[in-house]
């Protein structure tokens, strides 16, 4: 048989398997991260007809080349542009990863480690970071649970989404700070309230809280007392209310208590009196701040002062809501009547009497009469002219010979307090001592009262005066802030109580709160107008220590350094994780295993099970992007072009050999 026909066949093969090799690539033009293969030829196999001799010294005859028929082409390698980068593609998925650089992803099945440039992740059910294809577990460093920071050791599986990083611990404030302006013209200092100040804060759990501060002026400028007055809870309502507490003292301590004492005597007050079957003191009322719409009525104002209490009697007391009767009186004189708005006429009888009449302006008389006005239903006509809705009389009023004419009524009003009828014209309400001596009193001031009996008017009064807080002083010179509390100090302590006992003599747990410093050095005394900025923020002057809420996971990122952050809605954010990558000496030695995976060769350099930072060497990650097939279609179809036309060559040569074959045979014919 001809050689040239195993030749033939040879470029055959040779030629089939590069258009399987191009088929691929070309198959793969949209696979993620596929890396091309491109294959090399060799010749195949030489048979020597006769070996090359060399030339003889002796003879002078020269030497000779070996003989050598070839035997046809093989394939001499299949190589893959594994460091070839492929194209970048957006894809907006934040678990999405391209890397740029030479290095592999680590994933594995459970049993062994794989490699890929395919970065096309998910989170599975049990919040493992995997491959979205395979669902091979992503690896690579975890953190430290103490420090939080990256442990470069063997990798593992990345478990971003375990229950432990789906929430953010909460913390409790421990530090805060007060800056602005406390003006030394702002009159709310120099009220009871104080100038208020608020600080924001948060329990162990997580719980937020408000605390209320009121800074008071003091006899010396510059020098103030800052005092802790409430805290309220989420809700705004008072926690001491809430634990059913006596003060805001059985929670918290906010500075020294300092008592002051003083004695002074005081004298009651005039219109207080003291009752004696009782022992309590009575202050007079008058009727207009008693009665409802007493001092708005047409009738009490018409009567000038001409009225008194009717039912109850003196003595008696009146429930709040309750009904008060007021007789009184009402003279209206001739000039009245016949003026605006009545418009009568006196006219005396032929019996010598006295009565009114309505103007008739259609009559031709004199004086032009209309009716008489004499009964209670025409005077109280007349009178609603004057704002008078009533009038009760038992027989109907009958002017004098000079027309002056008396109107007796009769009121119904009603108490908006209780109280007892004083007199004729007034009223009377139990009150305190406190109120009898005109002595008010607050957190900070108390009175003590000793009396002497009988004369209960005089007694000798002992002020004791508590003041809790901190002194808070400023520079007159400069304004700038001196000091909190002492000499020397920029901060003063909230320590709170671990338990309290409530009014009732339950025990109430306060282990939830932790102490905190409240830095008041960013303050100070300048002129702004009369109107103070002080105010305070949790957490120190460089951000720390804020405390916060229970925190919900909102995000995660992947940096291009591989490592894994989630934001929490809490404003806090944790590193989960890092992927770390793999290098080989010869990348394309790696075996490629399908799936878009890769395995490590003898030839490749061996994994060490730990990876490294890709950011090492001149790599990095972008989120949010995959890397695309690197396949050249342009130069894809040439080499098509090219394997075509040396099959069809190779296939000439096996039907010329095999006519070359056929002519032998026919020579016998």
């Amino acid at each position: 048989m001809m050689r040239s026909l195993f030749s033939g066949v040879a470029g055959l093969k040779v030629h089939q398997t590069r258009m399987d090799v191009i088929g691929n690539n070309i198959a793969n033009v949209n696979t993620t991260s596929y890396k091309s293969q491109s294959m090399v030829f060799s010749d195949l196999l030489y048979q020597t007809t006769q070996a090359a001799s060399g030339a003889n010294a002796t003879t002078g005859r020269g030497g000779t080349n070996a003989r050598q028929i070839g035997l046809g082409a093989k394939t001499g390698a299949i190589s893959t542009a594994i460091t070839t980068q492929g194209s970048a593609q957006s894809t907006n998925n934040p678990f999405d990863v391209m890397i740029t650089g030479d290095a592999f992803f680590i994933v594995s099945n459970g049993s062994e480690n794989f490699f890929t440039r395919d970065g096309s992740f998910t989170v599975d059910g049990a919040g493992n970071l995997v491959m979205t294809s395979t669902g091979y577990t992503v690896m690579g460093w975890k953190t430290d649970a103490t420090t939080g920071e990256i442990i470069p050791d063997t990798v593992s599986a990345l478990k971003v989404m375990s229950a432990e990083n789906l929430t953010y611990p909460p913390e409790s404030t421990t530090k805060a700070y007060v800056s602005g302006i406390m003006d030394k013209h702002d009159s709310s200092a120099a009220s009871s309230a104080g100038k208020i100040m608020t600080l924001t804060f948060f329990d162990k759990l997580g719980y937020q809280y408000t605390a209320k501060f009121s800074i008071h002026s003091t006899d010396s400028e510059g020098n103030y007392k800052v005092r802790l007055d409430d805290i309220l809870d989420s809700e705004g309502d008072s926690i001491v209310s809430k634990l059913n507490l006596n003060s805001i003292d059985d929670i918290v301590s906010f500075g020294p208590t300092k008592k002051e004492s003083s004695e002074q005597l005081y004298k009651i007050l005039d219109g207080v009196d003291y009752d004696t079957t009782k022992n309590t003191y009575i202050q007079k009322i008058a009727a207009e701040e008693l009665l409802t719409g007493f001092k708005d009525n047409a009738m009490i104002k018409l009567s000038n002062g001409n009225w008194s209490i009717s039912n109850p009697a003196v003595g008696q007391d009146v429930a709040a809501g309750g009904t008060v009767e007021v007789e009184g009186s009402i003279t209206l004189d001739k000039n009245t009547l016949e003026g605006e708005p009545f418009n009568l006429i006196l006219y005396k009888e032929a019996d010598g009497s006295y009565n009114y009449y309505y103007k008739d302006a259609t009559s031709t008389a004199t004086p032009p009469l209309g009716a008489k006005v004499d009964t209670n239903d025409k005077w109280k006509t007349a009178l609603t002219k004057l704002g008078v809705t009533s009038v009760e009389n038992a027989t109907p009023p009958q002017p004098d010979a000079d027309g002056n004419l008396v109107i007796d009524f009769k009121q119904t009003f009603t108490a908006s307090k209780a109280g007892k009828v004083y007199d004729t014209t007034s009223f009377s309400a139990e009150i305190t001592p406190l109120e009898a001596f005109g002595l008010v009193e607050t957190d900070d001031t108390k009175y003590t009262i000793e009396y002497t009996a009988p004369d209960y008017k005089s007694a000798q009064i002992t002020k004791n005066v508590t003041t809790t807080g901190y002194d808070l002083v400023y520079n007159t010179e400069n304004g700038k802030f001196s000091y909190v509390g002492t000499v020397n100090n920029d901060s003063v302590a909230m320590e709170f109580n671990t338990t309290a006992t409530s009014k009732k003599g339950e025990t109430v747990d306060l282990s939830n709160f932790s102490n905190m410093d409240v830095d008041f050095s960013l303050s100070s005394m300048y002129n702004n107008g009369g109107t103070s900025t002080i105010n305070a923020t949790n957490g120190d002057k460089d951000g720390y220590n804020t405390g916060r809420k229970l925190g919900e996971m909102t995000g995660i990122e992947i940096g291009q350094d591989g490592r894994i952050t989630a934001s929490y809605d809490n404003g806090q954010t944790k590193l989960l994780g890092q992927i770390s990558v793999a290098t080989f000496a010869n990348a394309s030695g790696l075996s490629k295993q399908g799936d878009n995976l890769y395995s490590a060769t003898m030839n490749s350099g061996e994994f060490d099970g730990i990876g490294q930072d890709i950011t090492a060497g001149d790599g990095y990650m972008t989120s949010g992007v995959l890397e695309m097939s690197n396949v050249d279609l342009s130069s894809e179809f040439t080499e098509m072009i090219t394997t075509q036309r040396g099959f069809q060559a190779n296939s000439r040569i096996i039907t010329t050999s095999d006519s070359m074959l056929e002519e032998l045979v026919n020579l016998k014919r």
